[in-house]
């Protein structure tokens, strides 16, 4: 079998150096490699089953290859070879049965089923695993899949919707038994899941999955009360419809920020959303997390008033809190916790401020510093949110809420990266100067002065002291 190999340039094919370092040891390539080999899909993870020492075999690929070298499992005796800088990494299991065919029997797809003797030699195929991915189809090794592993239900989205697979009826049926228990199991290999979902080419076809065996129910059942809240007139759809619509949205914007804001700041969006983030996510994912949990908290926050008018007052904050508690329910870390509740709570900002265009550059500043530091990324969901709703008036609002957002994403790029000005006095040296004590006093007018600055209303050290003091007298604080 031949693929191409996923390598930096110059750098050794990982399978050759697999083979020449195992030489000897009976193993064979499995799972993923395999499949995405016969798919020819470039991977950088190999999957190896070992018949023998499998730390061992793991320290001697790690030598040949002059890669890290830990364990991945101390309960299933696995290992795991990381090549320098990531160019591609081995996981090395033992055999989980007395032979390779009763290890496959054992796996959860038949799509995954698939072994090649790693020295060479025809690929091992009990299940029809390679007539499936002919078919485009996902069908699972065994009746028993499920509830050997209940995270194999969240599995089956994920595979569906990276690759492009059509689901079997009794797989999907099967998956739903078990879906409930997916509440039981450690919710950091939920999440480890579920990132590959949200993070796939369609990730509406995976959610959709989701939601068809129960499986948001168990693992996101703050998304699927989301289902039937009901909002303005300016919306088309219910909250849960709206939800995916922005995440559709986004996922559009990631491919081709160029649409919305001219190739050149199109560019270096894209390169911004591509960067890695926490996780095992990209920056352009964690944004698709925020178009998800967005407007988690509506359910909780919908009122109607007197003229029939439906509100949502507070959802914003309350949604901060809400997605930082959903994603520590689900392990990730504080990074992630913290950048995707900030999405939730700084999501209306720019639309605020349509209604007071034309902005000044007090204004201006005041929008970054407030959401610093998802002052690029809040402004792309911002505009997602805003084409995803198309009820009264949507055309008009549309327009104007884009126009906005070109204005202000050249500022948030900059801002974001580091293109701000030096503050012209020290806060101790300010403090000296104006005979006052340090503390909160002194930290707000270091705040006054910077947005003095970046007004263009001061620029020279004795200007900010100045303008300090001026401030100080307005507040009544001069005596």
């Amino acid at each position: 079998m031949s693929a191409p190999a996923d390598t930096s340039a110059g750098a050794p094919d990982p399978l050759a150096v697999a083979r020449e370092a195992l030489a000897g040891t009976r193993t064979w390539l499995v799972g993923g490699a395999v499949r995405d080999r016969l798919l020819d899909r470039v991977t950088k993870d190999l999957d190896l089953a070992v018949d023998g020492d499998v730390e061992a075999a793991a320290r001697g690929l790690g030598r040949a290859a002059r890669a890290a070298v830990f364990p991945l499992s101390e309960a299933f005796g696995a290992w795991r070879v990381v090549a320098r800088e990531g160019a591609w990494q081995a996981d090395l299991a033992p055999l989980t049965g007395a032979t390779i065919e009763q290890d496959l029997a054992q796996r959860d797809f038949t799509v995954n089923a698939i072994a090649e003797p790693l020295a060479g030699g025809d690929p091992i195929d009990p299940t029809g695993g390679a007539a499936d991915l002919a078919a485009r189809r996902l069908r699972m090794v065994s009746p028993g899949a499920f509830s050997a592993d209940p995270v194999r239900v969240m599995r089956l989205p994920r595979f569906a919707s990276e690759l492009g697979l059509e689901v079997e009826v009794g797989t999907l049926a099967a998956a739903r038994l078990d879906a409930p228990r997916l509440r039981e199991v450690a919710q950091e290999r939920v999440f480890a899941e579920l990132r590959r979902v949200v993070g796939a080419p369609d990730p509406l076809h995976g959610l959709e999955l989701m939601g068809q065996l129960g499986a948001t129910a168990a693992v996101l059942p703050e998304l699927d009360a989301l289902r039937g809240v009901e909002q303005s007139a300016y919306h088309h759809l219910d909250v849960h419809d709206h939800t995916l619509a922005v995440l559709a949205e986004t996922v559009a914007l990631e491919g081709d920020p160029a649409a919305v804001f001219g190739p050149e700041r199109g560019e270096r969006l894209r390169e911004l959303l591509a960067q890695p983030f926490s996780d095992e996510l990209s920056r352009g994912t964690a944004l698709r997390f925020g178009a998800l949990l967005h407007d988690i908290a509506k359910p909780q926050t919908r009122g109607v008033m007197e003229s029939g008018r439906v509100t949502f007052f507070d959802h914003d904050a309350q949604g901060a809190e809400l997605t930082r508690e959903i994603l520590t329910r689900l392990r990730t870390s504080e990074k992630l916790r913290a950048h995707v509740a900030a999405l939730a709570r700084h999501h209306l900002r720019l639309g605020f401020l349509v209604h007071e265009r034309p902005l000044t550059r007090r204004d201006e500043h005041r929008y970054l510093r407030r959401t610093t530091p998802v002052e690029v990324d809040v402004t792309l969901l911002s505009v997602a949110d805003r084409l995803a709703t198309r009820g009264r008036k949507s055309d008009e609002a549309i327009a104007k809420h884009l126009d906005l957002a070109r204005e202000l994403i050249g500022p948030a790029l900059a801002w974001e990266s580091g293109e701000r000005p030096l503050p012209l006095i020290r806060g101790d040296e300010l403090a000296d100067a104006l005979e006052i004590p340090r503390g909160p006093r002194l930290g707000t007018l270091l705040a006054e002065l910077e947005a003095a600055q970046y007004a263009g209303e001061v620029s020279t050290r004795e200007q900010a002291v100045e303008h300090a003091r001026a401030a100080l007298a307005a507040a009544g604080d001069g005596e």
